[in-house]
């Protein structure tokens, strides 16, 4: 299964909390649903695409290659039909997307420049979902796009510090410094309510390395701070 089933937590939270983003800043609507799920099935394709290129090993991402395709084929088939404007948002992600080609070959999928592509990929669906829903004012969707690229850019930072950089003290410091920049950007842009997930985000990036807590307990917690970070933006821009 896990040849089915993508192990990378983090992206997980990148598939869903920008796509919320979007659809509760403007309005939600029956095509958000399909258009999910194509959004899903996009990124279940992608997966083992991705590490078969990375392994070259055919015979164990042959099948999920083949089950994801079929399932996408025709739902991309009909959301472009339905919505032909979607077609230049696919070509606008082949960039990001080749970039993650170009790690996966490499070898080097846990490059920061890797994170940050897959950050930008996933944050732009906000744009997506905003209009989809009627939303009008690309300002605001702007702003929704820019949090979710400041938020995720921290989680890249502060769980290196956790798992693959965890003794690198000019790591951790770069995430601290970071997630003071985020908090002065929040405070300068934004809601001044949203310093309150950016203050809690700081001390996690503070506190949490020096705890040293297990690989699941950081796992969980991110779903939390996700969901604290979602909550938050939701109740601003509804």
């Amino acid at each position: 299964m896990r040849a089915f089933i993508p192990n990378q937590h983090g992206a997980w939270a990148m598939l869903i909390v920008p796509f919320l983003f979007g659809v509760f800043a403007s309005a939600p609507v029956i095509f958000h649903l399909p258009l999910f799920l194509g959004w899903l099935l996009l990124y279940l394709f992608t997966f083992p695409l991705l590490q078969l290129i990375r392994t070259g090993k055919k015979d164990r991402y042959k099948k999920p290659l083949m089950l994801y395709g079929v399932l996408l084929a025709p739902l991309a088939g009909a959301l472009l039909l339905a919505k032909p404007g979607l077609s230049w948002y696919a070509l606008s992600l082949l960039p990001f997307f080749l970039i993650n080609c170009y790690y996966a070959r490499k070898n080097q999928e846990r490059a920061i420049a890797n994170d940050f592509a897959a950050v930008l990929l996933f944050s732009s669906i906000v744009f997506v979902t905003y209009k989809i829903g009627g939303g009008n004012d690309w300002g605001v969707a702007l702003s929704l796009f820019s949090l979710s690229v400041l938020y995720f850019a921290g989680t890249v930072f502060y769980v290196k510090t956790m798992i693959r950089e965890k003794r690198n003290k000019v790591f951790y410091w770069l995430s601290v410094c970071y997630h003071i920049i985020q908090i002065a950007v929040m405070a300068w842009l934004f809601s001044p309510w949203l310093l309150l997930p950016a203050g809690a985000l700081l001390i996690r990036a503070i506190v949490s390395p020096r705890l040293q807590p297990s690989i699941k307990v950081v796992g969980i917690s991110e779903i939390g701070y996700a969901v604290m970070m979602t909550a938050t933006v939701l109740c601003l821009y509804l």
